[in-house]
This record gives structure tokens, C-alpha cells and sequence, in this order.
């Protein structure tokens, strides 16, 4: 199915779509039992951050229908959020933000809990690598991996090479 999507950019300091990105991003937690964290917690790390977001279409009133996923990205390159709605999972969303990232900066880098597989899969696809493994890091005492993408001045090469399929 095709769609027409609409890239939209929330800057640091900034609170547009903050709402419907939390909404994703406890759907998300509901359905996977990942990404628990405090409402507080996340909506400072979002205006700290640069968001990008990818909605279906003209999203007009309806943003929280028709956001496909987002990317909250420090001025470092470090990925705070990447969430990706269900109904669109496997269709390229999760890279695509990944490469607006890689585009900003000469490394990428996150942390994925440890026993989540699909999205230590989806980071070790797209080339991250497992830097280490922090035991406690989350408040539930769940372990992490930290991942990281680049480090030399071809990440942006390797990251749209990989999108576009090359």
C-alpha cells in the first residue's frame, strides 16, 4: 500500500506534537512492554531534543491517527525515542528516520533494552554495532546495550546506501 508521508521537525525547546508522541509511544509500551517511562521524564527529553516525525498524509487535526513513528535525536547524535506505530512497522519508517539522523551526524548512537530482540535486530541490521552491555540500566533494573553507528566521516554513505538497498 502506498501512502504519501509528511515529514515534520519539532526543535529543541519546542512541544509541537509532543502529545501525540506520547500517545505512539505508550501504545507502543502497552503492546510490546517496552519504553516505560514517566510522563515528566519524556516530555523534558523531547524539548531537549531535535524530533523528527513522519505522519501519514495531510495529518490536519488528526495527528494522533496518522503518525507513523518519530525520532527524539541529542545534538550528539545520541537516538532518546525511536518509535515506530505497529501498523507500520517493516515498511522502512524505523531506517528512514534513522537516516534523517545519520544525515545530521557523523555517529548514531542508543540504548535498546538487552531482551529486546526485534529492536537489537533492527539497530544491528541497519550496522550498529554493540558497544557494551549495562546491567540496571533502566529504573526496573533491566539491562541495556549501548549501539552505535559510525565513527568515521562514511556513516552517512553506509546508512543511505543501506536504505536505498545498495
Amino acid at each position: 500500500m502506498s501512502i504519501d508521508v509528511t515529514n515534520r521537525l519539532a526543535g529543541p525547546g519546542s512541544d509541537e506534537y509532543l502529545d501525540v508522541a506520547w500517545e505512539l509511544k505508550e501504545r507502543i509500551r502497552q503492546e510490546d512492554g517496552v519504553l516505560k517511562q514517566r510522563r515528566g521524564f519524556f516530555s523534558d527529553a523531547y524539548r531537549r531534543a531535535t524530533v523528527h516525525l513522519l505522519f501519514a498524509g495531510d495529518h490536519g487535526t488528526d495527528a494522533a491517527d496518522s503518525l507513523i513513528g518519530f525520532a527524539a535525536v541529542r545534538r550528539d547524535g545520541y537516538v532518546l525515542f525511536l518509535a515506530v506505530n505497529a501498523d507500520y512497522r517493516g515498511e522502512g519508517f524505523g531506517s528512514r528516520l534513522i537516516a534523517i539522523v545519520a544525515d545530521e551526524h557523523r555517529t548514531v548512537s542508543c540504548h535498546a533494552r538487552a531482551t529486546n530482540d526485534g529492536a537489537v535486530a533492527f539497530y544491528e541490521h541497519l550496522g550498529f554495532e554493540i558497544e557494551r552491555r549495562i546491567d540496571h540500566y533502566y529504573e526496573d533494573g533491566g539491562a541495556a546495550y549501548y549501539l552505535k553507528l559510525g565513527d568515521s566521516d562514511s556513516l552517512t554513505e553506509r546508512i543511505t546506501s543501506f536504505v536505498r538497498g545498495r
